[in-house]
């Protein structure tokens, strides 16, 4: 009679702990979201009337908008297989035994701890009119270039993307890699597999509910790149990062509630269908491994 009551009492503690984290979601995230939600479907915040889809069908008509969210999609297909390919190769090598590999393996952390306004300064310095390559190139005899306003600003912007995640992506390779039985590669080593075959036959198959988590987290964070982008680049950057959280920004700037919470409704409805999308490739992967 007493292990229910046990049960009922570590329940009611563990709700008492999770109780200020899913307030706070809930205040500052989940109740803002579903209430811009509804706003999306209203002409006016205000006392408003439902007006249905006619806020999504100007949207959509918007040629700003459909510049933002091509561009976004653009770079998050370039940069996130970009990323994945490079932090992947450098999990290999670091799990090597590689010349200063601790220090490799801290070099490539040390972005995830360095702020954002850091970061925009390192590479202001870097890409500036008379930045650091700016100087170097002009003492080769090459003219300057303005790389944030020129079609290059958009592989600056997947540059500082990769150099600031990699390492998170490197971490959670390395951690699948180190949880694969060695005894998988020795069986493999006394059969005659090389390299390549240990590499697609062994490592990339244990590796694929790492890759899917880390495809997902790469995805999310290369939504987030508008904070880089914003503070180099400014409310109207070039056309080529001009993403859309830069015209959901400006639409809040100017006070254009029903383009921003319908923009942002569509945003978060695709993150939520690529979610999913990856979620479901990850259980038939794991039912056809099972």
């Amino acid at each position: 009679m007493r292990i229910p009551v046990l049960i009922k009492k570590e329940t009611v503690v563990a709700l008492l702990f999770l109780a200020p984290s899913v307030g706070g979601f809930a205040l500052f995230y989940a109740v803002p979201f579903v209430m811009g939600f509804i706003y999306s479907f209203l002409d006016s915040t205000i006392a408003g009337n439902f007006v249905g889809l006619d806020n999504y069908q100007v949207l959509l008509e918007s040629s700003s908008f459909r510049k933002a969210a091509s561009n976004t999609a653009l770079f998050t297909l370039v940069s996130v297989p970009l990323m994945l390919g490079i932090s992947l190769l450098l999990a290999l090598l670091l799990n090597q035994s590689v010349f200063m590999r601790k220090w490799l393996r801290t070099a490539y952390i040390l972005p995830l701890v360095v702020p954002v306004a850091s970061v925009v300064f390192i590479w202001q310095a870097l890409f500036d009119w008379n930045g650091t390559i700016n100087s170097w190139t002009h003492s080769l005899g090459m003219q300057r270039v303005d790389w944030m306003k020129s079609d290059g600003a958009i592989v600056v912007v997947a540059v500082i993307y990769i150099w600031k995640n990699i390492g998170y992506n490197i971490i959670l390779f390395l951690a699948g890699i180190q949880n694969i039985p060695e005894s998988y590669y020795e069986i493999a080593n006394l059969e005659g597999a090389g390299p390549i075959t240990k590499l697609r036959r062994i490592t990339l198959i244990y590796l694929m509910p790492t890759m899917f988590f880390v495809v997902l987290m790469s995805i999310i964070n290369s939504f987030k790149v508008f904070r880089e982008t914003y503070l180099i680049a400014g409310d109207y950057p070039y056309d080529s990062i001009y993403m859309l959280q830069h015209y959901m920004n400006n639409m809040f700037v100017s006070l254009d509630i029903q383009k921003l919470t319908a923009a942002a409704s569509l945003m978060v409805g695709s993150i939520i269908i690529i979610v999913l999308a990856l979620y479901g490739m990850e259980r038939r992967f794991r039912n056809f491994m099972e």
